[in-house]
């Protein structure tokens, strides 16, 4: 689990694949930038633009982990060289200071409109319909792995376009100070929607029993 705070910004440095066809995954080897490797074992998770990886080799400041072709196919950023939103693994002593996140994207999203608005700057995402009934004013969503809060959620014919306010700081410790237009972002919703949905969807036969074996 994660809480959507970025610990740093760290780089892809080499992707290797990892076989010859088309199928194939890559080995992603990545500068972790500031974020402290000491307390991290082969084998633990850090969030890497918000998709939850298991660190496979450890340098004192780089580290290495294998994308399956699955993964590179549903996510953005994970493909080519370039910055990363970082975060390792929830301790469970840590300070949850954004919300619950499991590093699972649930789909990604296009950047509609960034454009600086007062001294913070507006981020509007359209998102599928699946993903954007998700979504509510003042609820949480994680962008590049980095938690949220939804200002406004406007349904569409062809989606769901919702609104994101980011102070300066957000902006200057992530990734997403290089977002435009036309980006693609990986999404994940608050794991507590997952809940609501699914105790909604079996309502009607809350409180029965089960059947006899």
């Amino acid at each position: 689990m994660f809480t959507g705070i970025v610990a740093a910004v760290g780089r892809i440095e080499k992707i290797a694949p990892l076989g010859a066809g088309p199928e194939a995954g890559v080995r992603l080897t990545l500068d972790a930038g500031a974020l402290d490797l000491a307390d991290v074992e082969l084998g633990d998770s850090i969030a890497i633009q918000g998709a939850c990886m298991t660190v496979i080799e450890k340098s004192a400041h780089s580290f290495a982990v294998d994308v399956s072709r699955e993964s590179l196919n549903k996510t953005a950023g994970l493909g080519a060289p370039g910055e990363v939103n970082l975060e390792k693994a929830l301790r469970a002593h840590d300070r949850l200071g954004g919300h619950l996140v499991s590093g699972h994207v649930d789909g990604l999203g296009e950047v509609t409109r960034f454009e600086r608005v007062g001294e913070s700057h507006e981020l509007r995402i359209l998102a599928s319909r699946d993903i954007g009934k998700y979504l509510a004013y003042k609820g949480s969503v994680t962008v590049n792995g980095v938690s949220l809060t939804v200002n406004a959620v406007n349904d569409r014919p062809d989606g769901c376009e919702f609104s994101i306010n980011l102070i300066p700081h957000t902006v200057e410790v992530t990734t997403l100070k290089a977002l435009a237009a036309g980006s693609k972002v990986n999404l994940e919703i608050d794991l507590i929607a997952r809940y609501v949905e699914r105790i909604l969807s079996v309502s009607g036969t809350a409180g029965n029993p089960a059947p006899a074996a």
